[in-house]
């Protein structure tokens, strides 16, 4: 028997819950869809039952957003965040690092950090060389515990902009992790596809 589409009530109720999301995520830089999600819902005094829009309408109405709304500064934002991550990135060599999230898919707004995955035998290599570099950092004490989740995560302050590094062993480096509810690996870049990001 073929599926029904929803009712039309339902698609504008999900188109609504997708715009709210999004402009919590511009205007508050939150960088979880699914908190995101939770908060338009009941922002809109929505039931968690209902139909919630995908992360990619979410990130769609974020474009959108941003596109009307920040338009002058976002792009400005975007490449300092990027320009920040090619000097970490530069830094850090040694560990394979990747660039991932809001600063890669250049959804990054005013508030968004940059995200870089690290390899390495131990999280504490990469603690050393931040030391000897006098870098200070401070690790993440609220983990998930997942069999997915890195080893450790660090927070610096570059100039003042937000620098999560999430720290792998080598042998994560070739299986990437697989999103459960979309199926595909999360994007991911190296330094020279970064580098010709600002380019």
């Amino acid at each position: 028997m073929p599926r029904r589409k929803p009712p039309v009530a339902g698609n504008s109720l999900r188109r609504e819950i997708a715009s709210v999301a999004a402009r919590l995520m511009a205007e508050e830089g939150i960088s979880d869809y699914g908190y995101a999600k939770r908060k338009a819902t009941k922002t809109l005094g929505a039931s968690d039952a209902e139909a919630l829009p995908t992360n990619e309408e979410i990130e769609a109405e974020l474009r959108a957003y941003q596109s009307l709304y920040q338009d002058d500064e976002q792009p400005q934002r975007l490449h300092a965040l990027r320009q920040t991550a090619v000097e970490v990135m530069e830094l850090l060599a040694e560990f394979r690092p990747y660039l991932t999230g809001a600063v890669l898919d250049g959804t990054a707004g005013r508030y968004a950090g940059v995200e870089i995955d690290l390899y390495a035998d131990s999280a504490k290599d990469v603690e050393i060389a931040l030391l000897s570099r006098n870098i200070a950092y401070d690790p993440d004490e609220n983990m998930r515990n997942r069999p997915d989740s890195p080893e450790a995560q660090l927070s610096l302050d570059w100039d003042g902009i937000p620098v999560r590094l999430s720290i792998y062993p080598y042998i994560a480096e070739r299986r990437q992790q697989r999103n459960p509810h979309t199926g595909r690996a999360p994007s991911r870049a190296r330094l020279e596809a970064v580098a010709a990001l600002l380019k």
